[in-house]
């Protein structure tokens, strides 16, 4: 069996689940997000690109509700031991399997939590179950009932953001090493995966954004290579991964002679990362370090060239993000807590000069000061 963790550290996820639950007053939740059931269970696919969920009733009691492709999945990955399997068929309706196996789970008339805000809950889903169980039960929207359980980690879930955080570096000296004039963006993707996979690590949740020249503005990624020109910008934005863990980085290298833009954008970002780094820690929300952000670049007028959000919590993800809910921008009240794990991103994305320039690392919160997982500094990186 393929378990990341001990069976103590599930169980006790469990009972925090429950307890919240009960404070709640939740009968039972049905979860739909693959992370949700990772954190939970241990169960490890991509299955949720189909219909699945995991009933998690207030008394402990787990049963899984997926497709046949998934049934020896969820064995060998997880501790779940009640599977039920829905057949493919035409016409086919999951959520009817599901309402007969909530009645035979006793949950008629029951308050239901179901988690909606997740890649693995289609519109067509939510409408389908909606109309199941509209009359089923009392159905409530908990979304992020789980989402805001797995914010602290734990102390094995710390070994392994810190294993994803070597592999982030890794993959940066990777690129590094090949960054120069002519040399292909295609090479220094490959490089930068192929560090993270022969260090052991996992494909990460998205894709790692590689753009250079005008693209280096862009922090998504996109297809289409080109090789660097004599005077050039590359913006990468990649993350470690392992076991499912992901330690975000973002860096923009500067090809050739650096420009005055250049410069002055990498100050900021600097200076406001810094800044940052004061108000990272318990005390604070997560509103609070996006006003820090807006405030400094703000004040440097680059108010049209930076973003609306200055970075989210990691954690166990899947396709197609690894980003958390939880995200710093205006108004989040969200408090930090030790043990959170962090990226704080700067991105300006000067359109009128074309130049770009981006800083980005991973934070482990403490009762104090933050702790950069990066055994990088935040230097100017030139080629």
């Amino acid at each position: 069996m393929a378990l990341h963790f001990e069976r103590t550290e599930f169980a006790s996820r469990l009972a925090r689940l429950t307890d919240q639950m009960r404070a709640e007053k939740l009968d039972a939740v049905l979860l739909f997000a693959q992370e949700s059931m990772y954190w939970l269970t241990g169960y490890d696919t991509f299955g949720y690109c189909f219909f699945q969920t995991l009933i998690v009733k207030a008394d402990g009691t787990m049963s899984l509700l997926t497709r046949s492709a998934d049934l020896r999945q969820a064995k060998h990955t997880s501790i779940i031991d009640d599977i039920h399997v829905w057949v493919d068929r035409v016409n086919a309706d999951p959520t009817l399997d599901l309402r007969n196996l909530l009645s035979d789970m006793d949950l008629l008339g029951a308050r239901i939590g179901v988690e909606y805000d997740t890649h693995g809950m289609t519109g067509r889903i939510a409408r389908l179950l909606d109309a199941q169980l509209s009359t089923f039960g009392q159905i409530v929207d908990a979304s992020y009932l789980v989402s805001r359980l797995r914010l602290v980690k734990s102390p094995t879930e710390v070994v392994y953001v810190e294993r994803a955080a070597a592999l982030a570096d890794d993959a940066l000296d990777a690129a590094i090493r090949l960054t120069k004039p002519g040399a292909n963006e295609a090479d220094i993707l490959a490089a930068m995966q192929g560090a993270v996979f022969s260090g052991g690590g996992d494909y990460p949740a998205n894709e790692f954004i590689i753009g250079s020249g005008v693209d280096a503005l862009l922090c998504r990624y996109k297809a289409g290579r080109r090789k660097l020109d004599a005077n050039d910008q590359l913006t990468l934005e990649w993350a470690g991964t392992y076991a499912h863990y992901h330690v975000a980085m973002m860096r923009t290298i500067v090809i050739g002679e650096p420009t005055h833009r250049h410069r002055e954008l990498y100050n900021a970002c600097l200076e406001t990362i810094q800044a940052i780094e004061t108000v990272l820690k318990p005390g604070h929300t997560f509103g609070d370090v996006f006003d820090m952000h807006a405030k400094i670049m703000d004040e440097r007028g680059l108010a049209r060239h930076r973003l609306n959000a200055c970075g989210y919590s990691l954690g166990a993800r899947f396709s197609p993000s690894w980003m958390e809910h939880q995200m710093f921008h205006v108004g989040n009240p969200q408090e930090i807590e030790p043990n959170m794990s962090l990226f704080v991103h700067m991105i300006i994305a000067d359109s009128d000069t074309g130049t770009a320039m981006t800083l980005g690392q991973t934070y482990l919160t403490t009762p104090a000061a933050p702790r950069a997982l990066s055994r990088h500094s935040l230097d100017f990186i030139g080629a």
